[in-house]
């Protein structure tokens, strides 16, 4: 179109012909005569427009149906004093233990997770839950002395089944976190394992703690005030019962896991997540509406203003 254009405005035209131009072209130039290439350009950008219009420009929207075959998790954890333990440096056990079960949940997405605290008794912290939000705000806020000092193992496990029992999950799983023995609690911790095992449900044991002393945190209280007035680190032996958190995995169809740094622990929760992935299936469906009436309005009012000023303001004679 450009070169069509030039070609004609450089060729000869129809003219009526004058025997001297000299005093007209001594005369001041027209507003019209400069604003000559308006209609070519008017009709390149409505062509130009009707083009976008032809190539039928639209906008989908998508909608996406999930259906999951989900696994409900139920994450027990120990919040006895001898988390307290500075084996997992610079932090303490329950430090690291939270920030890893912080990473494990925000990996999971269409899984309900719930938590349950134990330490000579449990409670439910949270129950089951979509809300990954609302759940990290519970875990976050678990400190010592919540719960009255030992070790309820059985009683944790018992805890998180009667949450999981009456779940429709295809796979209903316990992630249990502990760094001492037995000591507390009616129910025993095999005795829970196997009712737990009988109801469907897998249990994942995590022993935490290096074997041996390790350094723990004591502290001094003024008997006066009852405030702590000094903290020394002293030297005590670990208390794992690596065999019974065993036998609690294998009476499930889980399996136990030994942390003994932070990073290990890391490893063993990313271990968790590859095993216990949820089936996702997924159907999208797009709907498209059209948006070449704006385009192709504008491109055909370009062209009639353009055919308009031709023929009113802009003709030419002859």
């Amino acid at each position: 179109m450009v070169w069509v254009y030039l070609r004609r405005e450089r060729g000869a035209r129809p003219a009526v012909r004058f025997s001297d131009l000299s005093l007209v072209k001594k005369g001041p130039v027209s507003l019209v005569v400069r604003a000559r290439h308006l209609l070519f350009a008017l009709r390149m950008i409505g062509v130009g427009l009707i083009v976008v219009a032809l190539a039928r420009p639209q906008k989908g929207s998508t909608e996406e149906e999930v259906s999951t075959e989900g696994v409900d998790i139920m994450l027990v954890l120990d919040i006895s004093t001898s988390m307290k333990a500075l084996d997992f440096k610079p932090q303490n056990r329950l430090f690291v233990a939270k920030m890893r079960i912080a990473e494990f949940i925000q990996k999971r997405q269409h899984d309900r997770i719930g938590l349950v605290v134990f330490a000579g008794r449990s409670f439910t912290k949270c129950p089951l839950t979509l809300d990954y939000n609302v759940l990290l705000e519970f875990l976050d806020e678990i400190r010592f002395g919540d719960i009255e000092d030992g070790t309820a193992i059985g009683t944790a496990i018992a805890t998180a089944a009667y949450r999981l029992k009456d779940s429709p999950a295809k796979s209903k799983v316990i992630i249990l976190l502990t760094d001492g023995a037995n000591n507390r609690g009616e129910i025993g911790p095999l005795a829970a394992a196997n009712a737990a095992g009988k109801l469907g449900m897998k249990i994942y044991t995590i022993g935490v703690g290096k074997q041996g002393e390790v350094p723990y945190p004591v502290e001094y209280i003024d008997r006066r005030t009852g405030k702590v007035v000094e903290t020394r680190v002293q030297m005590i032996q670990s208390d794992l019962d690596e065999q019974t958190l065993a036998d609690i995995a294998g009476a499930t169809n889980g399996q136990f896991f030994r942390a003994d740094n932070a990073k290990r622990l890391k490893e063993i929760y990313d271990r968790i997540d590859e095993l216990e992935k949820t089936e996702i299936k997924t159907k999208s469906y797009t709907t498209y509406s059209e948006r070449f009436y704006p385009w192709l309005w504008a491109g055909f009012a370009l062209l009639m203003l353009e055919l308009v000023l031709a023929h009113t303001r802009f003709r030419r004679i002859p």
